[in-house]
């Protein structure tokens, strides 16, 4: 009688399949850093990010006067004031996307841990970079202006040009500052900041409102607005999308991942899809802030 052959005898043992690493490893990275956008998210003030479809065209607004009417007399017409809402700028938001190998070779000389998650961990820190690369090119697009000698100073005059613009709004002021001036500024005295998105964030700045310090602004420039001037909108990474690519995402669909063995070269693949923009609604409400020199030594604390 013949014999049926259990093929499973022959298979082998301990091999990392697609299985092992998706969904377990995408859904710790993008549950992580969809957690930190929207951490960063709260910070700015900004209520919800708005889903856009991919070359969705976003856009920044200025504010203009075009004219002072006279003051009239009693019982007399009053003239007209025009208030004009101006395109300032306008981009496309497109997804963008990010991809890396880790090799057979690499896996098995140094452990799956290091040759693939460590690696990962590193291609979501140009994610971040380039969302805030992003949004500093948009502060920068601010028409406003604002000087002052020393720091403290500076974002003082800020603070009073931001709730001139917002003057018919509640508003909750924000600052971009270089580290080299806060530094400067406190000299040794010890401070509690938070940390998000790759970001230190000081709430209540010099009881002036939140600041956001970042090493991407050189010394002696700042920026400052409002919160309420702030918006966002992201790319969702679920959909056709998802399912054509397998990627794994969390129920914000900010960010969507996945990892795939790749036999034709025996490596394993991860593909990151991202399309989150942060900008200013109105650039005439961002002011840059030129920090000069100060006259006298500055006090400490915040």
């Amino acid at each position: 009688m013949e014999e049926l052959i259990n093929l499973q005898l022959f298979a082998e043992t301990n091999i990392t399949q697609t299985a092992d690493l998706d969904p377990a490893i995408s859904v710790d990275y993008t549950s992580r850093i969809a957690t930190n956008i929207d951490e960063l998210r709260k910070v700015l003030g900004i209520n919800q990010l708005t889903p856009m479809a991919n070359g969705t065209v976003i856009k920044s607004y200025k504010l203009t006067k075009e004219n002072t009417p006279d003051q009239v007399g009693e019982g007399e017409t009053i003239g007209m004031t025009k208030i004009t809402r101006k395109l300032a700028w306008q981009k496309e938001i497109v997804l963008k996307k990010y991809r890396k190998v880790a090799t057979a070779e690499a896996i098995q000389k140094v452990g799956a841990q290091k040759a693939i998650n460590d690696t990962d961990a590193k291609m979501t820190l140009e994610l971040q970079k380039d969302i805030k690369k992003d949004f500093f090119a948009s502060l920068a697009t601010g028409t406003g202006k604002v000087t002052g000698k020393g720091l403290q100073a500076a974002l003082a005059n800020a603070w009073g040009q931001v709730e001139v613009r917002f003057e018919d709004l509640t508003i909750d002021p924000i600052y971009f500052v270089s580290p080299l001036d806060v530094a400067e500024y406190l000299g040794g005295a010890q401070i509690t900041t938070q940390n998000v998105f790759g970001f230190q964030y000081i709430e209540g700045f010099l009881g002036l409102g939140t600041a956001i310090i970042s090493p991407r602004l050189a010394k002696g420039t700042a920026f400052a607005t409002a919160k309420q001037n702030l918006t966002g909108a992201y790319i969702p990474n679920g959909g056709d999308v998802a399912s054509k690519f397998g990627l794994t995402y969390d129920e914000t669909g900010l960010i969507g991942m996945t990892h795939s063995t790749i036999t034709s070269n025996a490596t394993i693949e991860t593909l990151a899809l991202s399309g989150v923009q942060f900008w200013p609604e109105y650039v005439d409400g961002v002011f840059k802030v030129s920090i000069e020199a100060a006259t006298t030594a500055s006090g400490t604390g915040a």
